[in-house]
């Protein structure tokens, strides 16, 4: 038994790395013993609301824990929040988010279940969609769900607090969300659920709802948020601060480069796969002066190239970067941008100079927008005021500068983004 018990301990600081909490510390190391006594392996559940079609490293934060878990010999349930989805997660909003289309979630649930076996184990992973019980729920069973749970402890959340303090609408159908992500665990008899610290107070609804159903209630394993590359907000795609898993190698690899040098320690621990000791290995010598920063970085990247397309991969991005930064040569597959039609946008006024030696005049900022530089024109125009676009190597300050399309073009966006611009000959 007291073998048992070192087990199930080795277990616990395992998955102790990189946790930010753990509801109970306790709780989880007597799942762990009995598990390991029973061979029957825990239930551990991780939630995905469909909200955007791509997963990015700081989704991946939570993945990675979950791999921890499967390799332990345990069952992950990644559950699909299709009919959550339609409610909407209110965390962290300040005002009502507009519910999904059943269109939106279909589509972007299907691109999650391919990104996540990048990280996870298929044979020991169950993809649930909580539309399987959520949408068989009669209007009687809803109150029943709604009487467990009051609305003294919902408006506990942040987020709620600050905008009934503010007279900010909150919508009745988002006092659910909580209880339907609650629900979720009742019917999967969860042992764990994990999720980021924004959804702790979901996770513990969970627990509270358990108890009321006469379950064991599930251990809630927090993990950190990671910020993204600008190093302040958290990781988002409508921040553009991500980096996708399912991005190309040398894209994950570039945009670990250009993280700042005090998330290089975050990134090693949450995001890279690394070990403890490589971790603190990494810490000690930065702060020792014994570890260029750049180095480290390219030994991050490096691993979080690996985990989703391999050391080859991983080797051949760091590769071609240094060859663009330090040689300042150009990637072998530079992208083509071809002109098709001309721009047609309210936000630019169209100004065509066509003659036989000068062709079209094209606003930069369309053309920079449009080959995928940046996702909006003020975006563009902002960077071009930073200094941040070049053209054929000349750094380009004009956001209201054309582009004669006489002849091809190099274009350079930021650090990274290349594209050879030429019109079409169609």
């Amino acid at each position: 038994m007291d073998a048992l018990r070192e087990r199930a301990r080795e277990q616990l600081r395992l998955l102790q790395e990189g946790a930010a909490e753990i509801i109970t510390d306790d709780e989880l190391l007597n799942k762990l013993e009995r598990s390991l006594r029973t061979g029957v392996p825990l239930r551990v559940k991780l939630g995905a609301d469909p909200s955007a079609p791509d997963l990015h490293l700081g989704h991946a934060v939570v993945l990675r824990k979950l791999r921890q878990f499967q390799d332990l010999g345990h069952r992950v349930i990644f559950l699909i929040g299709d009919f959550t989805g339609m409610i909407g997660d209110p965390t962290g909003r300040s005002e009502t988010r507009k519910p999904l289309t059943v269109q939106e979630i279909e589509a972007n649930a299907e691109s999650y279940k391919k990104q996540i076996f990048k990280l996870l184990d298929p044979g020991r992973t169950e993809i649930r969609f909580n539309s399987e019980w959520l949408g068989r729920m009669n209007f009687a069973e809803v109150i029943h769900l709604t009487a467990q749970y009051t609305v003294a402890r919902i408006l506990e959340r942040d987020d709620f607090q600050k905008r009934y303090k503010e007279r900010r609408p909150i919508g009745v159908h988002e006092f659910l969300y909580p209880l339907v992500q609650g629900y979720d665990s009742v019917v999967l008899e969860a042992d764990v659920e994990l999720g980021g610290t924004d959804q702790k107070f979901n996770l513990l609804v969970g627990r509270e709802l358990q108890r009321a159903h006469g379950q064991e209630p599930q251990v809630a394993l927090i993990t950190s948020l990671l910020e993204g590359t600008d190093g302040v907000e958290k990781m988002s795609k409508s921040l553009n601060n991500y980096i996708g898993i399912d991005e190309p190698a040398r894209e994950i690899y570039g945009k670990t480069m250009s993280i700042p040098d005090s998330l290089i320690v975050k990134y090693a621990e949450l995001a890279a796969g690394m070990s403890a000791e490589e971790v603190t290995a990494i810490r000690r010598a930065l702060e020792a002066g014994t570890l260029h920063p750049r180095t480290a970085k390219a030994g991050v990247g490096k691993a979080i190239v690996s985990l989703s397309h391999g050391p080859q991969a991983a080797e051949e991005a760091a590769t071609e970067f240094d060859r663009i930064f330090r040689e300042k040569g150009l990637p072998d597959d530079l992208e083509v941008f071809v002109v098709a039609s001309l721009p047609v946008s309210e936000h630019i006024a169209v100004d065509v100079q066509a003659d036989a030696q000068a062709g079209m005049a094209i606003p930069l900022v369309w053309l920079i927008k449009e080959s995928g530089g940046t996702k909006s024109i003020s975006q563009a125009r902002r960077l071009i005021r930073q200094g941040g676009v070049s053209l054929d190597g000349d750094v380009v300050r004009d956001e209201h500068f054309r582009v004669s399309m006489d002849r091809e073009h190099l274009l350079r966006v930021g650090k990274r983004f290349f594209r050879r611009i030429k019109l079409s000959t169609q």
